[in-house]
Order: structure tokens, then C-alpha cells, then sequence
């Protein structure tokens, strides 16, 4: 397991970093509806202050960015405009909008009211650190704090109203599909057909960590045809897979990596649009999610088709990827006491799919306790904020003790958050395979190791 906090993660922050972090709560926080009047008087008292210290001006980073005349923790005149920023004016530049989202950005504020933005961002967190998934954002648009608020909310709106990532995809989750597979509907009986053939067959499947404590995800190319199922059921497992594999992300890791298999792979396996899906979620949806990409064994007529992928790809992402060719390569990222016998590793576990159990998702049916666990994390939601805005506000008042007990406080409060969606996590998501493999377990632990998960997958080399 990783025991260094990578650069520009909770807890490894620069002065700078920190500074950017708390522009972007402001500016979210504006987006939400919320009031900023601590914030307002911060300014006007900092700005005072400033005035009074103009013959001692010194180059260092203000809270709302880099201002010349501003001191440690203070914020500057020019900086301090990120307050009363006018969010209708902010955009990304043509260059830097590989997916429209400026557009996606603008047309958010219009149809979705701020309660309807701030509660998904609040479903959206789930387990995690709010200040680390704000962080992924600013790390992907290179501490440009407007152009990682516009690629935020059009992942929220992405989440909401195109996908319907929590309402509909992790809410529903394989007992629906099984449940549509059984329909008389035609198309709804086919969708779940699909969408379990995917899971049956192992196509794409979460086992094991790296050697940096990272969750593993292995697709098995060669057993992809385009023709077997259609592009929506498709999209909505790789959006399934990747949701499942942000619940088996623990601190410090924050980053996954993914095996494709190319073993026996054809050109009857090629399909460049659930390529292209990927990439965008990883890219727009999903940014500083990927930590590895290990291509392996990749025969020759795979150069020309990489040729062009790599083409499609951020410079960030493609310098991730990675060609092994045999077990030694891959022993460069991962165990091999922890590389499957598939790969040509030790580890003595196969893949298979443990289908659902008649009753599992039977906790979603109380409603009266989900709506009483919502409400308390509505509540946990808006001290947060509250929390944020007072930590913001003393920072740029300079005074030092008002920031730790803002810190200490917010800290307390997120850890508080966390614990607290484990609560509610058995009323608001279906089970998964990896509930039942008991990989994912009560109060949020993960263990792909327990003797449930492993004797459930050597279950299949014994048939």
C-alpha cells in the first residue's frame, strides 16, 4: 500500500493548491444558491488590511488567486473578485473544449435549479472526500479553477439527466436487469439480457490491488463482439463497472488500474465505440481516476489500431498506458502472488458471476429509513458548507487559530459524511456481485482477499 500522499491530494497540498481549492467551494458554492455574506465581509475586511500594508508588497499566493499585494492566508483586491464572479460569463476556450462543455455548463445553470445541482453533488460525493473529488477536477484543468467548475457541473448534469448514474444505473442495479430479462417486453427483456450476458461472462470484471494499493480492473477483449449487445447496454456496464470500482477506493489511493487482455484477440473484437465512451468518461466524466493502463499481450495487427486510439487520448492519459507482453511485465505493477492464473500469475482465483439473491436489495423497500438517512445527510451536507465558508472566511482574514478550528471541524464533519453513506448505502444502491463476494463490506471496508470472495471465485475451476 502507498504510505506517500501524491502531490495535489487532501493533505498534500501546496499553499497555492489550497488556495485554488477553496476558489473552486466559493464558486460551487454559488452555483448551489448559497449565500456567501461571511465571505462578503472577509473580503471588505482583507481588502482594508490590504490598503494599510501597500508599501510592503510581496509575491505570494491570495485565496482567490495569485495576487501580488497579498500576504499568507489573505486575499488581495484583484483576487478577491472570484467572490462576485458572474458565473454566466465563464467559459472554456474552444482550444481547450475537446467535449462541449461550455455549452453543457451554460445550459445546466438554465435547466437544473441550484438545489437540484447541490443535491447531486452531495449523491455524487457518496463515500468520498468532497475536498478530493474537487481536487481530481482542479488537477485535470491544471489548477484553472473556472475551467474544473465547468467540467464539474457538466459531470453533474452528465450524472443526472444523460446517464442517470445514482437515479437510476447504481439504484437499480443487476437484480433490474434480471428483472428485465424476464419480461415480456421484447426490447426491456433483450436489455436485461445483455446487460447480464456482460456480467455472466466476465467480459469486464474488479479483482485485487496493484503494488500501489490500487483496484484492478481486467477486461477480456477477445470476449467482446459488437454485434451481441447494443451500444446503450454497453455504456451503461462500463458506467456500472466504473461506479463499483469508485466504491473500492480508499485514501490514500485514489486511482485504478485496468488490464486489457488481448490474448486470442481478432479483429472481430475491435469496436471503436464503446472505445470512444470510455475515453470520454475517463476524460470529462471521470478525470484522475486512471493510475495504470497495462495492454497486454497485444498481437501486431493491434499497432495500427492503437495508432489510432492514442490519437484520440489526452497526452495525461496516453502516458499511462502501458504494453506488457508477459507475466514479468505486469509483475513490474502488480504482485505476482496477486496475478491471476489467466494472466499466467499465482494467484489461484477465477472469475465467476454469483447471481443475485432474491432478497438483497430488500432494505431499498423502507422507505421511511432512507428518507431519515437523506435527511441527515442533507443536514451533514449543509454543515459542511457552513463549515467551508468559515474555514474560507478566516483564511482570508489572516487569523491562524480560526483556520484550525475551521480545518478540525470541517475534518471531523467529512469523516462524519463518510461513515454516514455506509449507513445509507443498502437503501439507496442495489447490491453488486462484489456485496456478494463480500468485497464490499459493512462500514465501507474492502477486501478482495476475504475467504468469502476467494472461495466464491475458485468456485469455478472446480465445474
Amino acid at each position: 500500500m502507498p504510505t506517500e500522499l501524491p502531490p495535489g491530494t487532501v493533505g498534500n497540498l501546496t499553499a497555492e493548491q489550497e488556495a485554488k481549492l477553496q476558489e473552486f467551494w466559493v464558486l460551487l458554492l454559488k452555483v448551489f444558491g448559497v449565500k456567501l455574506d461571511a465571505l462578503e465581509s472577509a473580503k471588505e475586511a482583507s481588502a482594508s488590511a490590504l490598503q494599510e500594508n501597500k508599501k510592503e508588497p510581496k509575491r505570494r499566493f491570495g485565496l482567490f488567486g495569485r495576487g501580488k499585494d497579498s500576504e499568507d492566508g489573505t486575499v488581495s483586491e484583484k483576487s478577491a473578485e472570484g467572490i462576485t464572479t458572474n458565473l454566466a460569463s465563464i467559459n472554456i476556450s474552444d482550444a481547450d473544449d475537446k467535449y462541449g462543455q461550455s455549452k453543457e455548463f451554460q445550459q445546466t445553470l438554465v435547466d437544473m435549479s441550484p438545489e437540484d445541482i447541490r443535491t447531486t453533488f452531495w449523491t455524487m460525493v457518496k463515500q468520498d472526500n468532497p475536498d478530493s473529488l474537487l481536487l481530481r477536477f482542479l488537477r485535470a484543468r491544471k489548477w484553472d479553477v473556472k475551467n474544473a467548475l465547468v467540467m464539474f457541473i457538466s459531470t453533474i448534469r452528465w450524472r443526472l439527466m444523460d446517464v442517470k448514474v445514482d437515479d437510476d444505473i447504481m439504484k437499480n442495479g443487476e437484480q433490474h436487469a434480471l428483472k428485465q430479462s424476464q419480461s415480456s417486453d421484447p426490447t426491456e427483456k433483450k436489455a436485461g439480457e445483455e446487460f447480464l450476458m456482460q456480467m455472466r461472462r466476465g467480459k469486464s470484471f474488479l479483482h485485487g490491488v496493484d503494488k500501489s494499493g490500487r483496484p484492478i480492473c481486467v477486461v477480456r477483449v477477445r470476449l467482446h463482439k459488437a454485434g451481441d449487445q447494443s451500444q446503450e447496454v454497453l455504456d451503461r456496464f462500463t458506467v456500472y463497472t466504473i461506479e463499483s470500482a469508485r466504491m473500492m477506493l480508499a485514501p490514500p489511493v485514489e486511482t485504478a488500474c485496468i488490464i486489457f487482455d488481448m490474448t486470442d484477440f481478432s479483429l472481430a473484437n475491435m469496436d471503436y465505440s464503446p472505445v470512444k465512451f470510455m475515453i470520454k468518461c475517463f476524460e470529462a466524466n471521470y478525470p484522475e481516476s486512471l493510475g495504470v493502463v497495462l495492454i497486454h499481450k497485444a498481437p501486431w495487427i493491434f499497432s495500427g489500431i492503437w495508432n489510432i486510439i492514442k490519437g484520440w487520448l489526452d497526452p495525461v492519459v496516453a502516458a499511462k498506458v502501458h504494453f506488457t507482453k508477459n507475466v514479468k511485465d505486469l509483475e513490474q505493477f502488480i504482485p505476482r502472488d496477486r496475478i491471476m492464473k489467466e494472466l499466467e500469475g499465482d494467484e489461484n482465483w477465477e472469475y465467476k458471476y454469483v447471481e443475485c439473491e432474491p432478497d438483497e436489495n430488500k432494505p431499498m423497500e423502507d422507505t421511511a429509513k432512507r428518507d431519515q438517512l437523506l435527511a441527515e445527510r442533507r443536514e451533514l451536507g449543509k454543515e459542511i458548507q457552513d463549515a467551508t465558508i468559515s474555514w474560507i472566511a478566516a483564511s482570508s482574514k489572516g487569523d491562524k487559530d480560526a483556520v484550525g478550528t475551521a480545518k478540525d471541524k470541517r475534518k471531523d464533519l467529512i469523516e462524519r459524511l463518510r461513515e454516514q453513506y455506509w449507513q445509507l448505502d443498502p437503501y439507496v444502491r442495489a447490491r453488486s456481485l462484489y456485496d456478494r463476494l463480500n468485497v464490499i463490506q459493512g462500514s465501507g471496508k474492502i477486501d478482495f482477499y476475504s475467504a468469502e470472495s476467494m472461495s466464491k471465485g475458485n468456485a469455478a475451476s472446480s465445474q
